[in-house]
């Protein structure tokens, strides 16, 4: 049974009605036609051939019938098909292009990240090589020698499919996990070059063409200091398969298709990325893309969730009536999708500042903002996603908890989004880091939330100032409840913003506001703020 809409895109009244607000119109001309194929492909062929990578996971072939070690994984058709239709999309070449730049200006970032939105749910994490790929372009850009950036980067953006390269990134070891200071995976110099022995513990992506890993360069520097940034290749340029080994594919509760695994580095031959000591700060660009992909990944979850459970609630009976028509489950809709457009809106704010930071717009104050954010809008989004997944699954009672429905896929694959690319944990205290080791980031984070009209701007700086006083011990006991807060408050202030233009937008924040608190009277929102009544209309 299909129980998708049509076009995912023109079923999301949250993304048209932003896209609408803050897209130019050269940019939503060059934008429209994109997001309407990457819609209707989202509710077909991207569905089917996520179900199907479901059935037919990746596996590992360590050794050729003559006995040769060759360490392949082996993908389904259904993967290659995905990442045809990723590469031609540009979900990799966007941010790169200068006629999407030319286009949408600044805005690009937005326009990408809303194309990955569409894509991700239901293409059996394919996200994650898209994001890995992006990010290690972003290095390579920024950081990668001449000849290493002139070989390497034209393959990870390119937009044919024989053509481009999906990239890795190797950064945790069994004996530090988060503690990326306790790497031990050593780079020995090998003439010219370098060379790569010890072992890495989660391998996202580990079949992919090349991949960025830190290594611990010579010398007694400890900690994060002490690493070095180093592309491999997955083959030498004879075609030999380069020196590092495959131990296991993992088994994960989710995410099952997408193959990670252990690796051991064998003295694998590896390229130089950067000043040698600055491995991990070199790392951060990519850290910051990866994280705010992980986002994009919970506000497209929880968007496949509602609009499942949207429709589902059209073709379903009970007591007489539909779903849709029984007034606390449609409560339960309007709930799920005042979170899932909160929850979208401070993504694509992110979104926003990452194409003003790439592209040489961004003040100051905005990219402090950026730099803190990164943290609070990847934990605050990842976390509503896997209780948001749950709420999902129980709008189809005893059917959701089947697995040949596929729907409990929907809180397997959310389940990784608080524990990749850093968990709630790390990246609470690394926003006590940022905030203590720069006044400035504060103060640029009260500006934001002054310029939004937040009302609870001085709640939240009174409660900075208060964990800022704090013994850090102490501090960090207040790390997540901080964080939390203020992310929230960021997504107050934004949906406050948005109520300005009226309309659908200003039942949205109402609800918002409202939290649990049901509305007085009879009418409820439901076919404004779930169906998108009074949405703003694509460009022809």
């Amino acid at each position: 049974m299909q129980i998708l809409p049509e076009n995912t895109y023109a079923a999301d009244p949250a993304l048209r009605s932003l896209l609408g607000a803050w897209l130019t119109p050269e940019a939503m001309a060059f934008a429209e036609p994109r997001l309407q194929e990457m819609g209707r492909a989202a509710a077909h062929e991207l569905s089917e051939w996520g179900r199907e990578c479901e059935r037919q996971p990746a596996w590992l072939r360590t050794i050729e019938p003559w006995g040769e070690r060759v360490d392949e994984v082996v993908y389904s058709e259904a993967w290659r098909r995905l990442g045809e239709v990723a590469t031609r999309s540009g979900l990799t070449n966007l941010p790169y292009s200068p006629e999407a730049l030319q286009a949408c200006g600044p805005d690009l970032r937005v326009v990408h990240l809303a194309l990955c939105y569409l894509f991700e749910p239901g293409t059996a994490t394919y996200s994650c090589p898209v994001a890995m790929t992006d990010a290690a372009a972003r290095v390579l850009h920024e950081f990668g020698p001449d000849e290493l950036r002139d070989q390497v980067l034209p393959r990870l953006i390119s937009t044919d499919p024989a053509e481009a390269w999906t990239a890795g990134q190797w950064m945790t070891e069994q004996q530090g996990g988060s503690d990326v200071g306790a790497n031990q995976v050593e780079a020995r110099r090998d003439g010219g070059g370098w060379r790569l022995y010890g072992r890495k513990f989660f391998c996202s992506n580990v079949g992919g063409e090349v991949v960025l890993a830190l290594a611990r360069a010579p010398g007694d520097t400890a900690g994060t200091r002490g690493l070095g940034l180093f592309l491999i290749p997955r083959l030498l340029p004879d075609g030999k398969r380069n020196q590092y080994r495959i131990d296991r594919l993992k088994e994960k509760l989710g995410t099952r298709a997408m193959a990670t695994g252990e690796v051991t580095l064998e003295g694998a031959v590896a390229y130089q990325v950067g000043e040698l000591d600055r491995g991990f700060a070199q790392m951060t660009p990519m850290l910051n893309i990866t994280r705010l992909h992980n986002a994009t990944a919970s506000a497209a979850a929880m968007r496949r969730g509602l609009q499942l459970a949207r429709e589902f609630a059209r073709r379903r009976s009970a007591f007489g009536r539909r779903l849709e028509d029984q007034p606390l489950q449609r409560q339960v809709l309007v709930d799920m999708a005042v979170k899932a457009e909160a929850v979208l809106l401070l993504t694509m704010r992110m979104a926003r500042l990452l194409g003003r930071v790439e592209n040489g717009h961004a003040d100051e104050q905005e990219r402090l903002l950026f730099r803190v954010g990164t943290s609070l809008v990847k934990l605050y989004t990842a976390k509503l996603a896997v209780a948001y997944a749950s709420e999902a699954i129980e709008a189809f009672g005893g059917q959701g908890y089947m697995e040949d429905t596929g729907i409990p896929r929907l809180l397997r694959d959310a389940q990784v989004l608080p524990i990749w690319e850093g968990t709630t944990n790390v990246l609470s205290l690394d926003t006590l880091r940022v905030l203590a080791k720069n006044p400035d980031v504060a103060e640029a984070y009260a500006d934001e939330l002054a310029r939004l009209g937040s009302p609870r701007r001085v709640q939240i700086m009174d409660l900075l100032g208060k964990v800022g006083g704090m013994e850090p011990d102490v501090a960090q006991r207040w790390a997540r409840r901080l964080a939390h807060q203020m992310a929230d408050a960021w997504t107050d202030g934004l949906l406050r913003e948005a109520a300005g233009s009226g309309g659908r937008q200003a039942l949205v924040a109402d609800r918002w506001e409202r939290g649990a608190e049901p509305p007085d009277g009879s009418d409820d929102g439901f076919a404004e703020i779930v169906d998108g009544a009074g949405v703003v209309q694509p460009v022809a």
